[in-house]
């Protein structure tokens, strides 16, 4: 099925145009212009989405009924030209994992060979003449006509095929290439004999199965990993994976996690892996608590003097410091209930450095780790709310405000575009901060620091600007006063202006990631060049002019 391209027939109307820039000529910004206010939100709106559909399209969307029309075109189709039954055709496509190229090949090449692979036999069932036949399974007899085979001579009745068929169905996909009861037979049960002899129960069962079969056999066609969402997503080929099903959840095609741009998908699996693994709680173990000397249980110390007593039944009372029993300390001696002695004594002489430097390291691991994952999911939690809010404006707002304005809703479309883009660039903030944890390259991480605050700073302008200042033009009970649509144009240059602003600033963030900020690396050569070429000037030799384009490069990055 992966190199065929005859089962391809969905219709214009199944396929998701995306832009692969996410601008269009025109721009959000048109809302500018004092002479065409009237029609400039309408006119752009409707340009951008002309362009985005407009754009090569990347991946499809199919929903059960389309996978269905998809599966059953290509049994019937090699049903007419191998001029077998439907249910050999279907039995061959899912051997062959639905790749009709290859089936008909090997078809044609041997097609003996193929049948004995597959265990479908050339010729149909010849019933004993006889006037009763004995069961395989239950070894009762019956009359021929309550007796039923998979095309190969062994029968049973129907009672014990129904049970043999049920639990194959029940324990799964395994169904799909169910051979005869007897354990020497290699002949495949058709889905004629299941229609014929399952429960109705597992026929449903079957049939999503052989269903499912046609998506999961596929390498180029994937389920949408969304809860309750019956749709796949077929991938036509490009280098960018994130993709947007009918249920408007979007998704990485290649490792079918929420989309994470411009993060890998080794990153997105190191981090999730290390969000949910015990790592951090073994850092936080060594970082905060020390072992019993006893029965090397881990103890936390959070307030009061050095004499620690370890929980029943251990019971063994040590100092904090020294981890030595307490009956050799207490004493001003050795320092009190509040210092040891002994403890700094041995640090002076290093003993304890190697401990000290293992909670030490623990310690700012975990710190840093908290740090990044904090703000990740932060971002998250605000995300979601965006998602909220915008779907509150949708179903709420949007008739309210264009009843107060008297302005069409289609000439509302710039507001619920900035909260889209505000959702995404929050998903997009997010990550930036799991490629933060694993950037170790100081020059960059410090632009990096720059540019996602600077990515923060813009991006909570605009979610201010649409979160509160919409609200002055929201109808409330107190409010006797209706705004003016000259201050509603001025709100919808500043929202439009704010949107194209932070798509383009964040577009261009993605990119610079996505590429490792390789500018950066860039810079940081042309400068050791051009201070080697000064020390060169000092020592009387003239110096290279090679550093100055390097220099400029890092400031245009800069902006």
């Amino acid at each position: 099925m992966d190199s065929d391209d005859e089962l391809r027939g969905a219709s214009d109307s199944e396929i998701i145009y995306i832009s692969s820039d996410g601008e269009s000529s025109g721009g959000v910004g048109g809302y500018g212009s004092g002479e065409e206010e009237s029609d400039c939100g309408r006119d752009d709106y409707e340009v951008r989405e002309e362009v985005a559909s407009m754009r090569e399209k990347r991946y499809v969307i199919l929903t059960e009924k389309d996978i269905h029309e998809r599966q059953e075109e290509g049994i019937r189709r090699v049903s007419s030209v191998f001029s077998i039954p439907r249910g050999s055709a279907c039995i061959l496509l899912r051997q062959y994992k639905w790749n009709i190229s290859k089936l008909s090949d090997e078809w044609f090449a041997d097609e003996e060979r193929v049948r004995n692979s597959v265990g479908l036999p050339a010729n149909g069932v010849i019933r004993p003449d006889c006037q009763k036949l004995t069961c395989g399974i239950c070894f009762d007899e019956y009359s021929p006509s309550e007796l039923s085979s998979a095309s190969c001579g062994h029968f049973y009745c129907h009672e014990c095929w129904e049970g043999y068929i049920s639990t194959s169905i029940n324990d799964g996909a395994g169904c799909l290439a169910l051979r005869c009861p007897e354990p020497s037979c290699t002949a495949m049960v058709l889905e004629e004999t299941i229609n014929r002899l399952a429960k109705d129960e597992d026929k449903v069962k079957y049939k999503q199965l052989l269903l499912h079969s046609y998506i999961e056999d596929s390498r180029k066609i994937k389920w949408c990993p969304a809860p309750d969402c019956t749709c796949a997503v077929e991938f036509l080929g490009d280098e960018n994976y994130d993709v947007s099903c009918m249920c408007r959840f979007s998704f990485c095609w290649n490792c079918t996690e929420e989309t994470h741009r411009p993060v890998s998908c080794e990153t997105v699996s190191k981090w999730i892996l290390k969000n949910s693994a015990e790592s951090e709680n073994v850092n936080w173990i060594i970082a905060n608590s020390k072992p019993c000397p006893k029965c090397k249980k881990p103890i936390e110390k959070n307030q009061g003097c050095m004499h620690m007593t370890c929980r029943p039944p251990c019971n063994f009372q040590f100092c904090w410091l020294c981890l030595g029993p307490w009956s050799e300390h207490g004493s001003t001696t050795t320092g009190g209930n509040y210092a040891c002695n002994r403890y700094e004594s041995a640090k002076k002489q290093g003993i304890y450095d190697e401990a000290e430097a293992q909670r030490e390291r623990a310690k700012n691991s975990l710190v840093r780790y908290t740090h990044y994952y904090e703000r990740w999911a932060s971002n998250q939690t605000s995300r979601q709310k965006a998602q909220a809010d915008m779907q509150k404006f949708e179903s709420e707002n949007l008739a309210k405000l264009s009843d107060v304005l008297g302005i069409p809703e289609t000439q509302l479309k710039f507001i619920p575009e900035a909260w889209s883009q505000i959702v995404e660039c929050r998903r997009v903030l997010k990550w930036t901060y799991a490629y933060g944890y694993y950037l170790d390259d100081e020059a960059k991480s410090e632009f990096f620091v720059y540019l996602q605050g600077e990515a923060e700073s813009g991006l909570e302008r605009l979610h201010k600007c649409a979160e509160k200042d919409i609200h002055e033009f929201l109808p409330k009970a107190d409010k006797t006063k209706l705004p003016s649509l000259q201050d509603f144009s001025e709100f919808r240059v500043k929202l439009a202006g704010l949107t194209s602003v932070t798509r383009t600033y964040f577009e261009n963030l993605v990119q610079a990631l996505e590429a490792g900020l390789e500018d950066v690396r860039g810079a940081g050569q042309s400068t050791s060049k051009r201070r080697s070429n000064d020390n060169a000037g000092a020592n009387g030799k003239k110096p290279s002019a090679r550093g100055r384009p390097g220099r400029n490069k890092a400031a245009r990055t800069s902006r």
